[in-house]
């Protein structure tokens, strides 16, 4: 037992890795785990302290586990089974492509990444960009919500910009959970969309495996409390306009869901713009009748330098205002029939068309649309004030005190970009331009009363 043993330095060496890598593993990893895991617990704890809606321990489960609860789902066993038969495949095989499916949708969230970089780059860029304008009513709308019932936001698609705005307008109710389509699946963005709580759909899925994998998904996370948002629209709007409602995730909310489940609040948001970043490009594509928009990586790049440098050397102006606005909640247990998804979702989009925020680019769109011909500057002002009286949308906060500097502004930003030119003391619209003034009026076209309400693809017609 005392015995001197002589073994080769290499082989010594290997005992050594061997050894440290079996304590690092068995007593170190572990300990430091639980050591990190206890601060994060105290952390969400005090963080919970300040939000209107505690995050939901569903949302904070590792990832691991969550993976696992989700492909040993009843549901999913049941798909696994049947996909396996119709391919005529092995059932292990058909569960590895469920695994990786879930490993797909289940994002990692980091309440770090999302409280400690997610809200300040949010707040960042919109408030770069944007003269942000709430709702005067939005705070208030979402404490009525019960504390007990889960919260999802449906909200209308105008730009990429709606994921920082609402992001950045939720942040002191919860963190919100959305899906993204595979455009975002590239690293290292990946990982930072993931470890903000969004989960990745494959839009172009057919598969009812990958389906029912994701609807087990969504469902699990309604019924832990997890606050989402979805865009019921599916995609970006091309002309301005409300799109019809695809019913995917909508459905796969309300579909599970029994009185004696835990309550949903869906909260219309309605979302517009002074300029929509992507505005070119989208009436381009509504034109052409394509939705693959063709945006070049350079031309993206070169965009953002050439603002980051206008920052930087005070040239910088704004684009104009965005505004959002949260609409009266509606509680899926006071719904007659609370599975007519169609039903519903037209509801939502009802309410969202009536609060859409009255901005002055689109306003200013509007008017000159109806009007046809040229117009003073106080003839837009005088027809605008009384355009805006018969809407249904909220006011927004500072709206009444700044109606004619809004005009004013975006009169410059309409000229500026060629929109609209001036002679002899009057405002006309640029002929080249009428797709783009109709793309921003048609943002309006839901939100004003029936008696006053205008065609706008008609009488553009009609007058030209």
């Amino acid at each position: 037992m005392t015995q001197v043993v002589e073994v080769p330095l290499w082989f010594f060496i290997l005992i050594v890795v061997f050894a440290t890598v079996t304590f690092a593993s068995h007593f170190l990893f572990p300990s430091v785990r639980w050591y990190f895991r206890r601060r994060l617990e105290r952390a969400v704890a005090k963080l919970n302290t300040r939000l209107a809606r505690p995050i939901e321990p569903f949302k904070l489960a590792r990832r691991t586990d969550m993976i696992q609860r989700l492909i040993y789902d009843p549901q999913v066993t049941e798909a696994i089974v049947e996909d396996a038969r119709k391919r005529g495949e092995r059932e292990d095989v058909a569960f590895e492509r469920a695994r990786q499916y879930a490993r797909e949708i289940v994002p990692s969230f980091s309440a770090f990444a999302y409280f400690g970089f997610g809200i300040r780059a949010a707040r960042l860029l919109a408030n770069m960009l944007y003269d942000v304008k709430t709702g005067s009513g939005n705070t208030e709308t979402l404490k009525r919500i019960p504390e007990d019932a889960t919260v999802v936001f449906i909200m209308n698609h105008r730009s990429n910009m709606d994921y920082v705005l609402v992001t950045y307008l939720a942040a002191r109710s919860s963190a919100l959970s959305y899906a993204v389509g595979e455009w975002a699946r590239v690293w290292p963005l990946s990982r930072l969309i993931k470890s903000m709580g969004a989960y990745f759909i494959r839009r172009k899925s057919r598969g009812a495996l990958y389906r029912r994998v994701l609807a087990r998904y969504v469902q699990m996370a309604t019924a832990g409390g997890v606050t989402q948002a979805i865009f019921p629209e599916g995609g970006l709007s091309l002309d301005g306009q409300l799109m019809p409602p695809k019913m995917g995730l909508l459905a796969y909310v309300v579909s599970e869901w029994t009185p004696d489940t835990r309550d949903v609040a869906f909260v219309p948001v309605a979302i517009n713009y002074d300029r929509v970043l992507e505005d070119r490009v989208l009436a381009k594509a509504a034109k052409t009748g394509q939705r693959r928009f063709g945006v070049r990586i350079s031309v993206l790049t070169g965009f953002i330098v050439t603002k980051l440098w206008a920052t930087v050397t005070g040239r910088f102006h704004k684009f104009g205002q965005a505004g959002v606005v949260f609409g009266e909640p509606l509680m899926l247990s006071a719904q007659k029939d609370p599975q007519n998804i169609e039903a519903l979702a037209d509801d939502l989009l009802h309410r969202i068309g009536q609060q859409m925020p009255v901005l002055g680019v689109p306003l200013v769109a509007t008017v000159l649309l109806q009007a046809g011909a040229a117009q003073t500057e106080d003839q837009i002002k005088t027809a605008a004030a009384s355009w805006t009286k018969g809407t249904k949308s909220q006011p927004l906060e500072g709206e009444k005190e700044a109606f004619d500097a809004m005009v004013e502004g975006a009169l410059k930003q309409m000229e500026s970009r060629e929109l609209i030119e001036k002679q002899e003391g009057s405002w006309s619209m640029n002929p080249a331009e009428t797709d783009l003034i109709r793309y921003y009026a048609n943002s309006l076209a839901n939100c004003h009363s029936a008696d006053l309400a205008v065609n706008l693809e008609h009488s553009a017609r009609a007058k030209s």
